[in-house]
């Protein structure tokens, strides 16, 4: 797998090949040059002039080339140059990244099906410092307000790029949670997952069955038998987890809440996100690993301690209790869904 570095942007290609009108000789990674920028991609794709006359069917995505040029070889350049926000490309969010996908493919045919030569690459920068997602507006997800502020719960789609559009989730497969708070014209603000548990019904009832996710006042407790983690915050207001989902009851599932907004300044034993890690045997903070120390309590009782709040007078932070469901889970090994 050829990988190339540009202007701070790594750049990942692997290729696939079937039959296919090029020389015998062709090589990949010298024929195609692939140019990686903050919002775009530069592509050069040297083709044979056999190849030169198809030079319509050899596209980016969906899109074909920018323009061509001979060479003194005889050979052709095409030349792509396109958006990420052009061509189908697909945007993928990881804790640390943002990742642009696409493919470049040969299609003799109108109706090739598959293409007659793929080569697969992806574009991945680092996230730009304060960079939020473009789902964070109002109506996007079960949104309520407190104080001047709204609160956010919603499930996102497996690439995170914004709200999933369906509640029907493998059993087993990660689900991410996402959890926010909009400050608006409010000072900064950091988000916590205090409580989470899962429920059967939207209203937690007395005596009723849950599953404990989060307790403790922000310790994730499906970490510690489970693989549920919190993702790495891409902002100081909004929080990621990735759930493992289960089974509770007929399959549909509630998630209930309690989000606290809280002074980004102030990290103590009751405001943390704290999440057990396996590799080291031990809990982690989110948020500061030198202050792994915050999480000792998770084992026991996590007390309360009255430090400056969100809003001057509260010591306490905002609250926000919010329901997010349903989700349904469902077993795919199941043999009465084939």
């Amino acid at each position: 797998m050829p990988l190339h570095f540009c202007l701070g942007v790594i750049l990942l290609a692997v290729f696939v090949t079937a039959d296919v009108v090029l020389d015998d000789d062709y090589n990949e990674d010298e024929a195609i040059q692939i140019n990686c920028l903050k919002q775009s991609v530069n592509i050069t794709w040297r083709i044979s002039p056999e190849l030169a006359p198809y030079s319509n069917r050899l596209f980016l995505g969906n899109c074909i080339r920018s323009s061509m040029v001979g060479l003194p070889s005889g050979d052709w350049q095409l030349h792509f140059d396109y958006k990420f926000r052009d061509c189908k490309f697909k945007k993928k969010l990881t804790g640390k990244h943002l990742i642009h996908q696409n493919v470049l493919t040969y299609k003799p045919g109108v109706k090739s099906s598959p293409p007659a030569y793929e080569y697969f690459f992806e574009c991945v920068q680092k996230r730009p410092d304060g960079w939020l997602p473009p789902f964070l507006t109002p109506g996007a997800s079960v949104s309520s307000g407190r104080g001047g502020l709204i609160f956010h719960l919603a499930l996102l789609n497996e690439q995170m790029s914004g709200i999933a559009k369906s509640n029907v989730i493998p059993l087993g497969s990660f689900m991410p949670i996402w959890a926010a708070v909009e400050q608006k014209g409010h000072q900064p603000l950091r988000l916590f997952m205090e409580e989470c548990v899962a429920a059967p019904t939207a209203q937690l009832q007395p005596q009723q069955q849950v599953y404990p996710i989060i307790l403790n006042k922000g310790c994730l407790t499906d970490s510690v038998n489970g693989n549920s983690v919190f993702l790495p915050r891409y902002h100081s207001s909004a929080l990621v987890l990735s759930l493992q989902s289960f089974m509770l009851g007929v399959g549909r599932v509630y998630i209930h809440c309690k989000l606290v907004a809280w002074d980004p300044e102030v990290l103590d034993e009751s405001r943390k996100a704290c999440q057990y890690s396996k590799q080291i045997g031990e809990w982690e903070l989110l948020d500061d690993p030198s202050q792994n120390n915050l999480c000792g309590c998770c084992d026991h009782t996590c007390r309360s301690r009255h430090k400056r709040g969100a809003t001057r007078g509260d010591s306490q932070g905002l609250t926000q209790l919010s329901v997010l469901g349903p989700l349904v889970i469902v077993d795919m090994s199941d043999e009465s869904l084939a």
